[in-house]
């Protein structure tokens, strides 16, 4: 790799652990969509569970990071100090509406593109035209313009970050650093670990144990990589984990503009994750050309991916960007999204459900939520 540009050399390692993470995905059926609906509709915990555990590695792992120097999460956008509070909770709400209508995260649906599901082709598409558009197009005007406006300066509050240890010593007095930090990622990487432990589904299930610690450590090894070995006084690379909206958005540019344009992390991972699912897919026979079996079907697939699309880039992040690489920074708007993304799944789940029972879309939606607010609800 000595010839290789450091961008180059970080490409290539991305898409070595993005591999990893889209062939396990596809093996474990890792899906944060299906984990929330588990609970929502069965009671399971087991796919939670895994989803926990990848959160927990994650924190601990980067937090370790940070502690013996080899990476650095000043600049990381996760910590900025314009706390986009509308951001956080509308991107993240039209985030989890649309991963549950297109039946999967954008994370999920790369795994199904390359194990042969069209509709997942078309959520991709969709999904990451909108991102682009909300980056840098139409939809920009309106992120820039309107909802992000509603910010607060952190820094006018005492802040120099929206870490969580920062909100803490705001609060407190007490000195933030590196034991506060420790101290934080111990209670809630541990916390999480123990918590999918002690459900059964969990600790029974191969597939859910490995899953868990694969995208964990996936994420580590993102913020090694960019942040570690992507350091280069000539040719740096911004410290990052693993995301997968703006991406998807990014690697749709390149490949039409492939010519003038230039291969970044994020794009190797998009490739690596669609590989990694399509290799394991033809090892183990499940590779499978699946279509759309009615027109209902594609269009809440449609509006599911471009949902993701504009709400991924509003939030800076997805259940992975935010729900596992955002919350190892310790970062309190990855936790406002993280449970946006789940309540606007599950509310979705419980409206499409009532809905089946013939009720109106709004008599839905207020039961819905009454029973997410309240669990122990009942319908009069």
């Amino acid at each position: 790799m000595e010839d290789l540009s450091n961008i180059h050399v970080v490409a290539i390692w991305g898409f070595c652990i993005a591999l990893v993470f889209g062939f396990v995905g596809n093996k474990t059926h890792f899906c944060t969509m299906g984990a929330i609906s588990d609970v929502v509709n069965m009671g399971s915990r087991g796919r939670m569970g895994s989803w926990f555990v990848a959160i927990g590695i994650a924190v601990l792992g980067v937090q370790f990071l940070r502690s013996q120097g080899f990476i650095s999460l000043g600049e990381s956008m996760y910590l900025s100090t314009q706390f986009l509070y509308l951001s956080y909770v509308l991107g993240g709400f039209i985030f989890g509406v649309g991963m549950t209508l297109a039946a999967g995260c954008g994370q999920r649906n790369l795994v199904r593109v390359g194990g042969g599901n069209l509709k997942s082709l078309v959520v991709v598409l969709v999904l990451g035209i909108t991102a682009y558009m909300t980056l840098r197009g139409l939809l920009a005007l309106l992120r820039i313009n309107y909802i992000y406006k509603a910010n607060i300066e952190l820094q006018d509050l005492g802040m120099n970050s929206q870490s969580l240890t920062q909100g803490v010593s705001a609060l407190t007095g007490i000195p933030d650093g590196t034991t506060l930090q420790t101290i934080a990622a111990l209670i809630i990487g541990v916390g999480l670990i123990v918590y999918a432990v002690k459900q059964e589904e969990f600790r029974t299930s191969f597939d859910n144990i490995l899953a868990g610690i694969v995208v964990g450590g996936c994420v580590v090894a993102a913020w090694f990589i960019t942040g570690y070995l992507g350091q280069d006084d000539f040719d740096p690379v911004a410290a990052q984990g693993l995301t997968f909206i703006g991406p998807t958005g990014n690697t749709l540019s390149y490949l039409m503009t492939f010519t003038g344009a230039h291969i970044n992390f994020g794009i190797a991972v998009t490739f690596g994750m669609i590989l990694g699912s399509f290799i394991y897919a033809i090892i183990s026979g499940t590779f499978r050309i699946e279509t759309f079996s009615n027109q209902s079907e594609m269009v809440g697939h449609l509006i599911g991916g471009a949902m993701m699309g504009f709400g991924g880039v509003l939030s800076f992040g997805c259940t992975i960007g935010q729900g596992v690489t955002g919350i190892s920074t310790l970062a309190i708007g990855s936790f406002i999204t993280l449970l946006m993304i789940i309540f606007g799944s599950a509310l979705t789940m419980k409206v499409q459900y009532h809905m089946l029972d013939e009720k109106s879309f709004i008599g839905a939606v207020v039961t819905g939520a009454a029973e997410l607010l309240n669990p122990f609800h009942k319908e009069s």
